[in-house]
């Protein structure tokens, strides 16, 4: 393998937090960090930035030690090859636009006409020359975002880390500029980082996913890898999946909180996860028909909530599930709080997979 690129494998300990990651960044590749709030996403940032020394391990740039714990090499944050988006910008309020975006490459020994030559090339390249002279207070959120990333560049960083780049903006907002630094990610070079706890963000700006829960990784990926085979109840959620542990036998699956699957026969025996998407799940007031249907269960209605096109049911049961139904199907079958239906769903919908890393030694 390559030394081009990032790679960490170290121990980052705050007080009585501990992160141990290890991951890599090919050049070009931008990876995705999801996790709940203190799972050790900012702590990762803030360690490949230089802000955080490591407790053990290394961190590594292009074959550069950036720190190592065990021989004590540190390189300073400011002579570190980064570039770094803050959530909220932090841009300075008294300079102009171009001398914000200067300031990138001055800190790095740029002379001053230099500085400013290298940050009109990026705010040109940016689409904010027209902005040039103006203070950070005038500027709408996209465009403050977008002077965010061209200060970054215009240091000419070898790594891209972003934390939370979208957060500060107003929805409407939000889906022009995903798709502007979707753009201005792929035609970068380096590897990026970007922090999100956003799902669709991190899957129109990402060629991977990696998942941080209680400072430890439970699972990486592609998108399409990890929404479709969630490896915790916190990713499940996060890629709107029911999510189950439980124990297979041939075409069953005995399920850990209670109540049994049938599922296609997939040659699996033990400790695996299944998931179910809430829109593959059929409510009823009456029971149906099992000549078709194998897999059927009672249910409690615990709450109803409407979402932008669809209703979620939360249901009580064996097992108990989340539900998307029409409104339309909400109104006809006239489904309340505290009702009593029947869930079903084909075998063929259900998948079934073996519990592997976080999810298995949790169990």
């Amino acid at each position: 393998m390559s030394d081009r690129g990032l790679a960490v494998d170290a121990r980052v300990t705050r007080g009585t937090f501990t992160l141990d990651v290890a991951v890599r960044v090919e050049p070009g590749q931008v990876v995705a960090v999801l996790g709940p709030n203190g799972a050790g996403k900012s702590t990762l940032l803030s360690a490949v930035a230089g802000l955080t020394p490591v407790s053990a391990g290394r961190i590594l740039l292009d074959g550069q030690v950036l720190d190592d714990a065990e021989s004590g090499a540190f390189l300073d944050a400011p002579h570190r090859p980064v570039g770094f988006v803050f959530q909220n910008y932090r841009l300075f309020p008294h300079l102009s636009v171009r001398d914000n975006v200067a300031f990138s490459p001055r800190a790095r020994g740029a002379g001053r006409s230099q500085s400013r030559a290298a940050a009109e090339q990026w705010l040109d390249r940016l689409g904010l020359a027209e902005l040039s002279d103006r203070r950070p207070s005038d500027l709408s959120g996209g465009q403050a975002q977008r002077v965010a990333l061209a200060r970054a560049l215009a240091g000419e960083p070898t790594l891209l880390l972003l934390d939370e780049p979208l957060s500060a903006l107003d929805a409407r907002t939000r889906l022009d500029v995903q798709a502007e630094l979707r753009r201005h990610l792929s035609s970068f070079a380096g590897p990026s980082l970007v922090v999100t706890h956003d799902p669709l963000e991190a899957l129109l700006l990402a060629d991977r996913l990696m998942v941080l829960e209680d400072g430890r990784v439970v699972q990486e990926g592609t998108p399409a890898e990890v929404a479709r085979r969630p490896a915790t109840e916190y990713v499940a959620k996060l890629v709107g999946l029911n999510l189950y542990t439980g124990t297979a036998d041939g075409d069953e699956v005995r399920l850990d909180g209670g109540g049994t699957f049938v599922v296609p026969d997939h040659g699996e025996h033990g400790a695996v996860l299944v998931a179910l998407r809430p829109s593959a799940v059929v409510v009823s007031p009456h029971r149906p028909d099992t000549s078709s249907v194998r897999n059927t269960w009672p249910a409690t209605i615990s709450g109803l909530t409407m979402l932008t096109d669809r209703v979620r049911i939360d249901l009580d049961g064996e097992p108990s599930a989340v539900v998307d139904v029409t409104p339309a199907a909400v109104a006809e079958l006239g489904l309340r709080p505290g009702d009593r239906v029947y869930l079903s769903a084909k075998a063929t919908e259900i998948e079934v997979y073996l519990q592997t890393g976080a999810a298995a030694r949790d169990r």
